[in-house]
């Protein structure tokens, strides 16, 4: 499908905002934790500052999105509970973790802290079909939905390392979590 192919499709309607869970306190902590461990797959996703200037190293990642089928779940880095719960979830081997593009995510948990992700399964290559380049997740939920996703590079480029969130950022990064499950569970239905 062309890009102007998927301009012509009806929008994708992600997920709500009162389905995403902002992680802060030691009891969304222990809810997430729950949550999280109860599914056989989740949604995964990472967001970083941008940077700008030549050599300049991303301080990333600020923000870690893990989606159920029912909710995301966003946890910043820098609070308190969220890295044992990342560590918990993302270690584990009986989740099966999927998302797009993922190398770069797991290489920066590793680096900056220490969390050695498990049972990830990169959704921008298995999807391909034979095909040459790896696929994104507009072209997933165009080829799976028959919808159009849409990314904004002005949320895409924002400053994920705020302490606090726009309403657009959260939904942006629930929905990058999100969709994934949704793509992956439509893939594993269809073959």
């Amino acid at each position: 499908m062309t890009p102007d192919q998927e301009e012509l499709l009806p929008p994708y309607d992600g997920i709500k905002l009162h389905d995403v869970r902002m992680v802060r306190s030691e009891r969304d902590a222990a809810e997430a934790l729950a949550a999280l461990l109860a599914s056989d797959a989740l949604g995964f996703d990472t967001e970083s500052k941008p940077t700008f200037a030549k050599g300049e190293v991303s301080t990333g990642p600020h923000l870690v999105q893990l989606a159920t089928d029912d909710a995301a779940y966003l946890f910043q880095i820098g609070a308190s509970p969220s890295v044992d719960v990342l560590r918990a979830v993302l270690e584990s081997h009986a989740i099966l973790k999927v998302g797009f593009g993922l190398t770069d995510d797991v290489r920066r948990l590793r680096s900056k802290l220490g969390i050695d992700a498990n049972n990830v399964l990169d959704l921008s290559t298995a999807l391909r079909r034979g095909e040459r380049n790896t696929l994104g997740a507009k072209t997933a939920v165009a080829r799976f939905f028959g919808q159009r996703l849409q990314k904004s590079k002005k949320i895409t480029t924002t400053n994920w390392a705020l302490p606090r969130l726009t309403e657009k950022q959260i939904l942006y990064a629930a929905d990058d979590a999100h969709v994934a499950l949704r793509v992956y569970r439509r893939w594993r239905q269809d073959s």
